[in-house]
């Protein structure tokens, strides 16, 4: 992937200059709040405007956006302010509707995204026009699903790429509306590292109260932009009122993050010892992992030759307690601890059912 090619936005005077910061409403609800919106916006000094036209949302009845009428307003944000407009489109007619209306700037969603059918049908209705085309992370954490999008949208011809963090749907419970898991994002940056990734604060958090702490993260993980939706009346908004902040709000966030460099001027001594500390300690990690999964097939092998079913839920209670509760003492985040405990226990059970299975498979094999 690292031969994806991936070049800057062709938009006239734009500097892509890290951090890119794509504000505006969740929807454009009427032409008035459109406008007011984005002439605050244009004041604070953002220069890409963004507002949704079509809403997908997850259950019906609930304000879907309102459709192709709102595009004449992002042509006035555009004439009165001189910004870039960017919307979501989920539909080859989407793309042709926006095209005909000079929007700047696509990003195909997060429920898009996990349609291939969908995305492709967006990438063949925009083929011949590079422009710049921005993929949300699918719903679901599948970073396999996510690549494919966006080669999908490369295979029609577009190179002016960039990727949307806007985190992913959890079967638990968590603080966040969609759950950060920064590793995909960084395992995105690590296959092609020449993509540029725009975190969306507001879709991960779902509450404006947090949405500086998930800027300042993306910052420090050398992202390259935030897209947050932002509304001249907040409280007042049609949808997801809760994830958007006024044009203030985003003046004062974004004047107080922290934008870190992503290369070392300094001495590296101590950097680099520290370094091989943590190599050290990941060797023995690898080591003691198989070591534990060598006794976890001792142990399915013992389950088979008793007829004892793999999966012992109240062991498996007592593990995931025991390890919390020592974790906690050493100071550890509890939630991390059970998830890397649950992944190691997933790995376990799928090594003892393997075992298990073993004998049948072969006998199924010399019957064929």
């Amino acid at each position: 992937m690292k031969n994806l090619v991936v070049n800057p936005w062709n938009l006239e005077g734009f500097d892509m200059k890290r951090p890119i910061v794509i504000a505006g409403p969740c929807s454009a609800e009427t032409e008035k709040q459109t406008l007011r919106t984005a002439h605050q916006l244009v004041e604070k000094g953002v220069k890409l405007f963004r507002a949704g036209i079509w809403k997908p949302r997850t259950r019906p009845g609930a304000f879907e956006g309102v459709g192709t009428a709102g595009l004449p307003w992002l042509q006035k944000v555009k004439k009165e302010t001189g910004m870039f407009v960017g919307t979501e489109v989920a539909s080859a007619q989407h793309v042709f509707e926006a095209l005909k209306y000079g929007v700047d700037i696509l990003w195909v969603g997060a429920r898009t995204t996990a349609n291939p059918f969908a995305v492709q049908e967006i990438a063949d209705a925009l083929r011949g026009i590079d422009m710049p085309v921005l993929i949300k992370n699918p719903v679901n954490p599948d970073i396999d699903l996510w690549i494919g999008a966006i080669e999908r949208i490369s295979n029609a011809g577009i190179t002016q790429l960039a990727a949307i963090h806007r985190g992913f749907s959890m079967y638990s419970q968590t603080e966040y509306r969609n759950h950060p898991q920064w590793m995909i994002p960084m395992e995105l940056r690590r296959r092609i590292p020449q993509l540029p990734i725009i975190t969306d604060p507001s879709h991960i958090t779902g509450r404006r109260s947090m949405i500086r702490e998930v800027s300042q993260q993306a910052m420090d993980l050398n992202f390259d932009g935030l897209i947050i939706e932002t509304h001249c009346n907040p409280d007042e908004a049609w949808s997801d009122a809760k994830q958007q902040i006024s044009p203030d709000e985003l003046k004062h966030l974004l004047d107080g993050l922290t934008y870190r460099n992503a290369t070392i001027n300094v001495p590296r001594t101590q950097l680099d010892d520290l370094r091989l500390r943590i190599d050290d300690i990941d060797n023995q990690l690898i080591q003691l992992l198989s070591e534990r999964m060598k006794i976890s097939g001792q142990i399915g092998n013992y389950k088979k030759e008793n007829n004892i079913t793999i999966l012992q839920s109240r062991r498996y209670n007592e593990i995931i307690r025991d390890r919390n509760e020592k974790a906690e003492k050493k100071g550890l985040n509890i939630d991390f601890v059970s998830r890397v405990f649950e992944t190691i226990h997933e790995e376990s059970v799928l090594i003892q059912s393997l075992i298990m299975n073993e004998t049948e498979t072969k006998r199924e094999g010399s019957q064929r």
